[in-house]
């Protein structure tokens, strides 16, 4: 019994944590609308500011929660520049390319925090006065947990008291209702805004500060950390502070008796409980239908590229089939993955460009396609061919299955569906290490001997996936991708004329999901491996950089996305250890000049000649 106690309260104080950093992205969202991506990249630089200044001065209690609190508001002032640099000038743009700009400001933070603080994990100082325990029922229990478990409720009773009883919490919960009448009866929605980035920014930090004597910190905190609070705010309902307290209960208990009770899915228990949820309760636990975000994809027409086009693609595709014969043998390895790539990225774009609907787990299929090749070649000893056309079958039914739940809902609960979906199977595939290798991985999946050299696989790789491209750009400009169009735009309207809309996002995401599995199945003999990290989230992070930088509205965007991006990864990369801050910078800037992405703008010059 008192071994279970110390375990719930174990439970309550990851709550804490839990909540403090899920607190301050739901009142940014809430107010802003803004899926603010970089939350984590600030609860992380509150951690390395907080263990900067407690080693210096921590050692008393004074210095201690000193130094917690100017974290905290240093994070909170990072917050608030980054809505005046950036975000400021994205609040009328799609909510699309406010997460790729965020997602520009999480590459620059990894780099700058390694550049200033080193790759090292960095241990923290216990917090003065609190270092020891307490016995209770005779079972000891930190007193520094004690601390982080009233604190939950403490600042829970702050906010409430700052959103209820002032003057700016009264002009917040204003915007939040109806931001335009807000702004309508003199409400200055730009100091207002920049006021929430710096308290939920703050929230953030401090929540990392008070980490530092609990674990070490770390350069993958800030990922870890956005998962979780997504998870935390999306469960308990989009802007509820009440939502998403209970949420970071009940998830911290979930994860303090789940190591108990189920070992074997200690990773994936989270994921599973916020899918139920969204099953049974779509907008959360405490969360309302009018929180829901609208479906984050331009609602415009997806543009032809004219009758020039055509020749232009078949030209384009002459003069790749060509490259192997005019460059080397590493140019073929980069191509052969930025063919690889484009195909991953037009695959998504199906789902985001025709159907307006954002996926954050689209890797989980391109990693069924992966596994599902190279289980095959492992267990079965498949030939390559028949490995490759079980790629897509394997991934395609697997979108099968989970879009059938994912396309009930719409919004950011539709993508983080997506991601849980995603996480569950990545989750088994790293924890079943006896069929699939678990982190180790399959290695040894080389393509067949007539296919071995780099050349011939390069040519093979062209060919398949020109083929899948051509099949999805017909799918896109056929009946069935102009009622995907009609349901992104006006479901209800689509519906009164016989569209089934949902069926139609269900075929799509299952065709989206066979497209991503034929790219995996090709990367992994690509490769020669196979390893859980295909279907993690910055992967699927990755596919959404590359739609919007080349652009969402252009059914060549997310080709010209992919090489773009793969470039300025392989040869930054290559140039300098600082590649994340410079392909960050280089994002940001992109996302600023053209937001409409690199084709996106060209077509719409070609337009106005």
């Amino acid at each position: 019994m008192s071994f279970l106690l110390v375990q719930a309260l174990s439970g309550l104080a990851t709550a804490a944590t839990l909540f403090l950093v899920s607190s301050g992205l739901t009142i940014v969202f809430g107010v802003t609308r803004i899926v603010n991506f970089a939350h984590g990249s600030l609860c992380m630089i509150g951690a390395y500011l907080g263990w900067s200044l407690i080693e210096r001065f921590g050692g008393s209690v004074g210095g201690f929660w000193g130094s917690v609190a100017l974290a905290s508001l240093g994070a909170g002032a990072l917050g608030a520049a980054m809505e005046v640099g950036l975000l400021r000038r994205l609040y009328r743009s799609p909510e699309l390319f406010q997460l790729l700009g965020t997602f520009g400001v999480v590459l620059v933070a990894q780099d700058a925090v390694a550049w200033v603080w080193g790759p090292e994990d960095l241990m923290g100082r216990r917090a003065p006065g609190l270092k020891g325990s307490v016995d209770i029922l005779g079972q000891p229990f930190p007193l520094y947990d004690l601390v982080l478990i009233g604190l939950g409720p403490l600042v829970l009773g702050l906010l409430w008291l700052l959103f209820t009883r002032t003057r700016w919490g009264v002009l917040v919960r204003a915007a939040t209702q109806d931001r335009d009448m807000a702004s309508a009866l003199g409400v200055d929605p730009a100091r207002l805004f920049t006021g929430v980035l710096f308290l939920g920014s703050a929230l953030a930090g401090l929540g990392g500060a008070l980490q530092v004597p609990r674990e070490a910190v770390n350069l993958h905190m800030d990922m870890a950390m956005i998962v979780e609070a997504f998870v935390v705010v999306v469960v308990g309902g989009m802007g509820s502070l009440t939502g998403a307290f209970l949420a970071a209960l009940l998830i911290g208990q979930l994860q303090a008796f789940g190591i108990l009770v189920f070992p074997q899915i200690t990773l994936v228990l989270v994921f599973l409980f916020m899918a139920v949820v969204l099953v049974l309760r779509p907008h959360g636990l405490m969360g309302r239908a009018e929180d829901a975000p609208p479906a984050a994809a331009a609602a415009a027409p997806v543009l032809r590229l004219g009758n020039r086009g055509g020749w232009i693609a078949l030209a384009l595709l002459a003069l790749l089939a060509t490259a192997p014969l005019l460059v080397g043998d590493y140019a073929v390895i980069v191509l052969t993955e930025m063919v690889i790539l484009a195909l991953f990225a037009a695959s998504l774009h199906v789902l985001i460009g025709l159907g307006g609907l954002v996926s954050f787990g689209h890797a989980a299929y391109f990693g069924l396609g992966a596994y599902g090749a190279a289980l095959l070649v492992r267990h079965l000893g498949a030939p390559m061919p028949l490995a490759l056309a079980a790629a897509p079958l394997v991934a395609g039914l697997g979108a099968l299955i989970a879009g059938w739940f994912c396309v009930r809902r719409s919004g950011l609960y539709f993508a983080m569906l997506t991601l849980a979906f995603a996480q569950i199977t990545w989750s088994v595939a790293f924890q079943w290490s006896g069929f699939t290798g678990g982190d180790n991985g399959l290695l040894g999946i080389w393509p067949s001997a007539w296919a071995s050299g780099k050349a011939v696989y390069y040519w093979l790789t062209l060919a398949l996936c020109a083929g899948a491209l051509a099949l999805l750009r017909r799918a896109a400009f056929a009946p069935f991708g102009y009622a995907l169009r009609a349901g992104r735009d006006s479901a209800l309207r689509a519906e009164s004329v016989g569209i089934d809309v949902r069926r139609h996002q269900w075929c799509a995401f299952a065709l989206a999901g066979s497209a991503a599995g034929l790219a995996g199945g090709l990367y992994a003999f690509a490769k020669g491996s196979v390893f859980p990290t295909l279907m993690a989230v910055s992967v699927s992070v990755d596919a959404l950089v590359m739609i919007l930088l080349g652009g969402v509205q252009t059914v060549s965007g997310p080709l010209a996305g992919a090489a773009l991006f793969h470039l300025l990864e392989s040869q930054v990369m290559r140039a300098t250890d600082l590649w994340r801050l410079l392909l960050g910078l280089t994002i940001v800037a992109l996302v600023l000049l053209f937001p409409r992405g690199i084709v996106g703008v060209l077509s719409n010059r070609r337009e106005r000649s």
